[in-house]
């Protein structure tokens, strides 16, 4: 639900429209993006598990050695699988509560602090660090923080519905 008016036909027409719906292909595409990590990571049956190939065990084992913070990877260790599905579940939530523009900048924050820790772990030791995609997923996430879902979005339903609320309309 939108809660500013921008018309077509207003002077500036087309150039408000696309400045108002600038962070939308990016809420979409962050949103869809952690939906779909968190779903592959679930249905990976080789990923969710302790030991072998492919598993999130042993990737987090052949990356301890080169992360900025090697105690992260430590503390996932104690229990790979647990901390596997925390991510995908996390990821699934996120993206879920991006597309839907459900508590916007706290699902934003959530994606900031995933791709955070897996910088500072997993892609870590990428060379040139433009390589490494999780920095450049931060980066993505801090607009959304900023801005929140303010359209097309839960969060601005309530809104409109608590205004209208505080204003004596029901």
């Amino acid at each position: 639900m939108d809660t500013r008016t921008t018309r077509l036909n207003s002077p500036n027409g087309w150039r408000d429209t696309a400045a108002h719906y600038a962070l939308l292909p990016l809420r979409v595409f962050l949103g869809v993006t952690f939906l779909y990590a968190g779903l592959d990571k679930i249905t990976d049956s080789a990923f969710m598990k302790a030991a072998g190939a492919g598993s999130i065990g042993d990737i987090m084992r052949g990356a301890r050695d080169t992360t900025a913070v090697p105690a992260l990877i430590d503390l996932a260790l104690k229990s790979p699988v647990g901390f596997g599905y925390a991510i995908a579940l996390g990821e699934l939530a996120i993206g879920i509560a991006t597309l839907l523009g459900l508590f916007g900048r706290l699902a934003a924050l959530g994606g900031a602090l995933i791709s955070l820790s897996l910088w500072l772990t997993m892609s870590w030791a990428t060379t040139p660090y433009y390589y490494g995609n999780d920095l450049a997923y931060l980066m993505a996430w801090l607009p959304l923080i900023l801005a929140g879902a303010p359209y097309l979005s839960l969060d601005a339903v309530w809104r409109a519905r608590h205004r209208r609320r505080s204003l004596g309309y029901f």
